[in-house]
């Protein structure tokens, strides 16, 4: 596989470096990048810089995920209009071992194959470098004005930054640099990769190596992802789409492929899949012809789904999401976790009733009219039960005398009101 032309035909190439493409046809090339270990899990963000790297293992290269452990303490500048926070050691290093463990789903850290991925931190190297050595040995290789004619320092520097920019983060170029620095020595690593965004900052690696080492190094980056209408990738009004199911459960996830646009789907599907060419283009060809169908964003969604979290925990959430489309059972409704569950019926009117209540046997016709307001009177609710519009927990409601238990509850609080085919109730036992 040439790595080049299968980002070339994904859309995952936005700069390359000359001589990229050449170096790597010549011999196994181990590449870099770098990830932010601001959070202990990584965001769909990140998902295509680590596609990067599980495509160049696939090409019979090298790949490492350096974890950004000193720069994480700095910041950087590029897309950014203010300085982020700075995190201490502990927390840190917890966030790695964090990121590996999500990481190890995509590359293989753990076999003999002389491309096995790896994992470092430039905390490491970084920490025990005192400022003086930093400016001997690194700042007086690189000028002022080259780094002032970087995009991510100009734009902090112009007239629409009411910021400005410290020196902590206008030497942020240098710490990535020697980054880079450090791998080609230790690791003959001679590829950067990153986003768009990131240019400036990789380039400034490959001067280094040039000016200090005298050698040869490469930069390649990827477009920075976006949605077909400008919005921001990954952002949903509960913030980010993250990989680890606490900060976003697997069905919030599935869904959000899942409601991706036509155009987007399309792109996305080369980006965040392993699918080949010819199966893309089938795919594509069956959304021109039956839109309604959606197949690219049913196939982009399993695929992800199952590479992220688990072929099982993509049959639980296609099962979950079929509820609210009246195709459940009281006993797939019973499978759902808490979480799951809560999820699917985000939004979903909820009335509370007292837990003793429901262990005593609260009988439904009081349940749904006196204790919650799910039916205004207990006339209405005998009137729906009689024309078989109540459903509880998805089994049809035909006794009026029916008495409600603790045993009626999903996962020990919650019953499933169904009044006609569209209006759903959670009752909560607290």
């Amino acid at each position: 596989m040439n790595f080049v032309e299968e980002l070339t035909w994904r859309g995952m190439i936005h700069d390359i470096m000359p001589g990229t493409e050449e170096q790597l046809q010549k011999e196994m090339t181990s590449a870099y990048v770098g990830i932010d270990p601001t959070a202990d899990s990584l965001h769909i963000g990140h998902l295509v810089s680590v596609m990067m790297l599980k495509h160049l293992q696939i090409a019979g290269h090298k790949p490492i995920a350096l974890v950004g452990g000193a720069t994480g303490m700095i910041g950087d500048p590029s897309g950014k209009s203010a300085e982020r926070n700075l995190l201490d050691e502990k927390t840190l290093r917890h966030n790695e071992e964090c990121l590996k463990k999500q990481l190890a789903k995509f590359l293989d850290f753990e076999s003999d194959a002389p491309n096995a991925a790896e994992l470092v931190n430039n905390y490491d190297w970084m920490k025990e470098f005192s400022f003086l050595e930093f400016i001997r040995d690194i700042g007086k290789h690189i000028t002022v004005n080259y780094m002032m004619a970087k995009d991510s320092v100009k734009k902090r520097l112009g007239e629409d930054s009411k910021m400005g920019l410290s020196f902590t983060e206008f030497t942020y170029q240098l710490v990535q640099g020697t980054d880079f620095l450090h791998l080609y020595r230790e690791k003959n690593c001679k590829l950067q990769m990153g986003g768009s965004d990131q240019w400036g900052n990789i380039t400034t690696g490959t001067e280094l190596v040039r000016r200090k080492e005298g050698g040869e190094a490469f930069a390649l980056t990827c477009p920075l992802i976006t949605k077909a209408d400008g919005g921001k990738f990954g952002k949903t009004e509960s913030g980010n789409v993250w990989l680890d199911p606490k900060l976003t459960t697997p069905y919030k996830f599935y869904q959000f492929w899942l409601n991706v646009s036509d155009a987007d789907a399309e792109k996305y599907i080369k980006i965040f899949t392993l699918l080949g060419q010819k199966e893309v283009a089938a795919l594509v060809k069956e959304q021109e012809e039956a839109p309604h169908m959606r197949p690219l964003q049913k196939k982009l969604a399993k695929e992800v789904t199952c590479m992220v979290h688990s072929k099982e925990e993509y049959d639980k959430v296609v099962e979950a999401s079929q509820i609210l489309f009246g195709k459940a059972t009281t006993e797939s409704l019973a499978r759902l976790d808490k979480e799951t569950f809560l999820a699917v019926f985000e939004g979903v009117p909820t009335f509370e009733v007292d837990r003793g209540r429901v262990d005593a046997g609260v009988p439904v016709v009081e349940l749904l009219a006196e204790e919650t307001a799910v039916f205004p009177s207990k006339g209405e609710l005998r009137r729906t039960i009689k024309g078989n519009g109540l459903s509880l927990n998805k089994a049809k409601m035909t006794d009026q005398d029916y008495v409600v238990t603790a045993a009626d509850l999903i996962n020990g609080a919650y019953i499933l009101v169904q009044k006609g085919k569209k209006n759903y109730y959670i009752v909560e036992a607290v």
